[in-house]
Parts: structure tokens; C-alpha cells; sequence
């Protein structure tokens, strides 16, 4: 399956919400850096100010980024992530002093059914850092944000 199969059955429904995935070019780990990660997370909530989006749940792991989104505005799936990963890797050269590929072409999307429970899909995107093993304790891990509370 090429990267043009992937895109073709894509639909962007304003009011629908998605879980979207981004990985980084050779899945390195340019979010280990927290100053480099928070510059994510700003330009993750610049969408959220846009009018494009609304987050619900967010992770920034170090090699990829997990959004829960709903569409809110005119702004197609595909127009987001270019914004996104267009900002993002001009950030993330200038920072780390660097230039060159920082995310990999393409990015996943899963449009959330009627019957899948938000907060539960919310859940799941903030609990990669500890499925990871990255920490035992969502609360130990410093990006991610969630519209429900995540404590237990």
C-alpha cells in the first residue's frame, strides 16, 4: 500500500473528532528535549486558537505526537498537520541548530465512532508514556494535557 492509498479513503467532517498520529523522521527522539517538546505543545494550542480545532487530549512522546481533536473549523485534516509539521520542524531546526526532514511524510488519522467513549479514548492517547515505560505514573510525565481527569 503506497502513501497515496493511505490518503485516499481520508475525510476531514467539521464536528467530527479524530485521534491523529505523527511520528518524526527516523523516529528520532527530537521531544526528549523539553524545550523542543513545549514548542509542540504551542503549536498543537495555536490550532485550538486558530479556530480549527479543539484539543481534548494531547501527548508528546519523544519520537511522536498523539491529538485528540475535534474539527471545529473549515481546515481539512490534511491542511492542519501541514501547518502543524511546517511550524513545528522550522522550531524544532532552529532550536536544536540543525536543519533538515524532522517528521515523516504522512500521519495517521482515526475518526472517533458514536460508540467509542471519549474520555476513554482521551485516556488512552495520555497513557502512552506509561505503556512506553517511560514512566509509571501519568502525573511523573510532564507533556500531555487532557479535558478529563486523569488521576487514580
Amino acid at each position: 500500500m503506497s502513501y497515496t492509498d493511505l490518503r485516499a479513503g481520508r475525510v476531514s467532517l467539521r464536528g467530527q473528532t479524530y485521534i491523529l498520529t505523527t511520528v518524526t523522521a527516523e523516529r528520532r527522539p527530537f521531544f526528549a528535549d523539553l524545550c523542543t517538546a513545549r514548542d509542540v505543545v504551542r503549536s498543537l494550542r495555536a490550532h485550538d486558537f486558530r479556530g480549527d480545532t479543539a484539543t481534548y487530549a494531547f501527548v508528546i512522546m519523544p519520537d511522536h505526537v498523539h491529538w485528540l481533536i475535534e474539527l471545529v473549523g473549515d481546515a481539512s485534516l490534511a491542511a492542519i498537520m501541514k501547518r502543524f509539521k511546517g511550524v513545528t520542524a522550522n522550531r524544532v531546526n532552529a532550536r536544536l541548530c540543525r536543519s533538515g526532514a524532522v517528521w515523516q511524510p504522512s500521519f495517521h488519522d482515526h475518526a472517533i465512532r458514536n460508540d467509542e467513549c471519549l474520555a476513554s479514548v482521551g485516556r488512552y492517547v495520555v497513557m502512552n508514556p506509561v505503556r512506553a515505560g517511560l514512566v509509571e505514573r501519568i502525573g511523573d510525565y510532564a507533556l500531555w494535557d487532557s479535558a478529563w481527569d486523569m488521576s487514580d
